[in-house]
């Protein structure tokens, strides 16, 4: 049996507005009040290896968590959940942060799929960036069902600070490595977003390139 590995967690919670039947976030303005409501995720990440989450590509981890909506009666477990966190695409300029949950009501699959797209447009658009999540609400039990809604959450400054006084280190036998395994996370996480924003880097920088320490 292979050792346990030191790995991360913390919990995110966001929320905003959404609509059943739209079909594009940006889009959500266009829909009448009346057809919107309010949606909130409240998700714990989990990294189970640091060392292995830093050198993937994707930089993937899990979710757990709920989703939070009158438009399903309060709150709903998920039943999977994945994340990714400065996954590349094909846009060199571009890289995303992945928020994925399935759930299930009144006997029907449901797949939220979120991202929050990070990438230098003009302006300072680091901050909204990172804690805008724009979802879609598929029928099923993944991103390729049909788009049953679509809205867009954020994570606010008291949401964030929660998250950052709640990283825990896993599977560590002292605080020195703990507080390894949060720096770096940290450093990752901040030499990512240098990779994407920070002055002089080029558009064909992306923030996978920075996965070597």
């Amino acid at each position: 049996m292979r050792e346990l590995e030191a790995g991360l967690t913390f919990s995110e919670t966001m929320a905003g507005d959404f609509a059943l039947g739209a079909t594009d976030p940006r889009a959500l303005g266009a829909v009448p009040d009346a057809r919107r409501s309010t949606l909130a995720i409240h998700v714990t990440v989990h990294i189970d290896a640091i060392d292995r989450f830093i050198d993937d590509p994707a930089h993937t981890g899990r979710l757990t968590g709920r989703i939070a909506s009158p438009l399903f009666g309060g709150d709903v477990p998920a039943t999977s959940g994945v994340f990714n966190l400065f996954s590349p695409t094909n846009d060199p300029a571009l890289s995303l942060m992945i928020y994925e949950l399935g759930f299930r009501h009144a006997d029907q699959s449901y797949y939220l799929a979120g991202r929050k797209e990070v990438r230098d447009d003009p302006g300072f658009d680091l901050w909204s960036d990172t804690t805008t999540l724009f979802t879609t609400l598929h029928l099923g039990d993944d991103s390729s069902g049909p788009v049953a809604g679509a809205g867009i959450l954020r994570l606010g400054v008291r949401e964030l600070l929660e998250l950052v006084r709640g990283m825990r280190a896993t599977n560590t036998g002292s605080a020195a490595e703990s507080a390894r395994v949060i720096e770096r996370f940290g450093a990752f996480f901040l030499r990512s977003l240098w990779s994407s924003y920070g002055p002089g880097q080029s558009p064909g920088h992306s923030a996978g390139a920075a996965r070597a320490e």
